[in-house]
């Protein structure tokens, strides 16, 4: 079985472009996403990836939280591009920098379009309490929060978001 271990922090300044070693454009659209979550109707997210030359569909359990099953296999690019312009109910776009840490890959997520202003750093763990860098630019830890998952981004895009949510108030929306 395929297990995730991620955690997702805000950024407290620009100061990881500094160390951008790779950037890429992403486009992803869910075909179970977050209306079907919300309702209790499914048990996992199933995503359509697509950078570059790429394309991945991607299936991860549907728990909150900074470990959780995933499972991602790759697809033929036209394929993905039928899927998020025929099947999905949105696209959500996406810069993707790799940005290293004293030799831990932090991938920093700047959103685009409806999701425009929001810029999230993700880092993947080999376990849930596997220590790892702490820069000064990593800000607040958001791991647990839903609102914050690419899946209801689509649904709840960040220009939606209401002061609290945006000001960092820990309850979550519906």
């Amino acid at each position: 079985m395929g297990i995730e271990i991620e955690r997702k922090f805000l950024l407290a300044s620009d100061a990881w472009r500094a160390q951008v070693t790779r950037s890429m454009q992403f486009a992803q659209g869910y075909l179970v996403g977050a209306a079907a979550l919300a309702a209790g109707q499914a048990r996992a997210s199933v995503r359509v990836r697509r950078a570059g030359d790429a394309a991945w569909i991607n299936i991860k359990a549907a728990r909150p939280g900074i470990e959780r099953a995933e499972y991602e296999y790759p697809l033929p690019p036209a394929d993905a591009d039928e899927l998020l312009a025929t099947l999905c109910d949105g696209v959500l776009r996406k810069w993707r920098h790799h940005v290293r840490v004293d030799g831990v890959l932090f991938e920093v997520d700047e959103f685009l379009d409806a999701n425009a202003g929001l810029v999230v750093a993700e880092v993947e763990l080999p376990q849930v309490d596997a220590p790892f860098p702490r820069p000064a630019w990593l800000g607040r830890e958001v791991s647990r929060l839903s609102r914050y998952y690419n899946v209801n981004l689509i649904a709840h895009p960040y220009a939606r978001w209401t002061a609290a949510e945006r000001g960092g108030d820990d309850a979550e929306a519906t």
